[in-house]
């Protein structure tokens, strides 16, 4: 299977789950975006790494983790993002040491936090992105949206869960899949990553 390579576009805070924040992942080559729900903790050291200027006081975990692999030669060199099981995603660190290269599961979010520490490249595979991934509209397509009915706009009776969780029976009971669809495209159109990502996984379970 192809690897396609990701950037960070940005995060966003959750309007729906308090603590949580959307992390928004650009195909290199492409329009799609992988948006993925995180925690707080890795939400700030993600927000971190990206801005080069902010130092903490004191290492933060991931900031740990880089200190102890660079004292023991230890490289990062690529991290992807390999599976996508129930709304939920999984990630493997390639790392290398004495030219010899181990593989370590992770939580996406942590192996996020630590790509960006050892600037190495994140990759998903091409599967992953086409049922996940999601293409935002042109201004044009969004006005042609704007007949949908009232009750699209409607996201605050969905619960969202964070990236090592299932969801929530409240999200699947009261939503038909056309009703979950309607409310896809229209969290696409308003950008609202975060509970586009939760609506997709839903859809996709069903």
């Amino acid at each position: 299977m192809s690897l396609v390579r990701l950037n960070i576009k940005g995060i966003s805070y959750s309007q729906t789950q308090s603590g949580a924040y959307a992390l928004i992942l650009s195909e290199v080559d492409g329009q799609r975006k992988l948006p993925i729900v995180i925690g707080a903790f890795e939400a700030q050291s993600i927000a971190i790494a990206l801005e080069k200027d902010i130092q903490p006081p004191r290492p933060l975990t991931h900031d740990l983790f880089k200190n102890f692999s660079d004292r023991f030669d230890i490289i990062v060199k690529q991290v992807i993002i390999h599976k996508l099981v129930d709304g939920v995603f999984y990630a493997s660190i390639i790392c290398q040491r004495d030219e010899i290269e181990e593989i370590i599961d992770a939580r996406t979010s942590d192996a996020i936090a630590l790509a960006l520490r050892f600037s190495a490249p994140i990759f998903t595979y091409k599967n992953i992105l086409e049922k996940a991934g999601i293409i935002l509209k042109t201004d044009s397509e969004k006005d042609d949206d704007e007949d949908l009915p009232e009750d699209v706009l409607l996201f605050e009776d969905l619960e969202f869960e964070t990236e090592d969780e299932t969801t929530s029976d409240n999200v699947r009971k009261p939503k038909s899949i056309k009703e979950l669809q309607e409310l896809l495209t229209r969290a696409v159109a308003d950008e609202d990553y975060e509970a586009a990502a939760k609506l997709r996984d839903e859809i996709s379970k069903r």
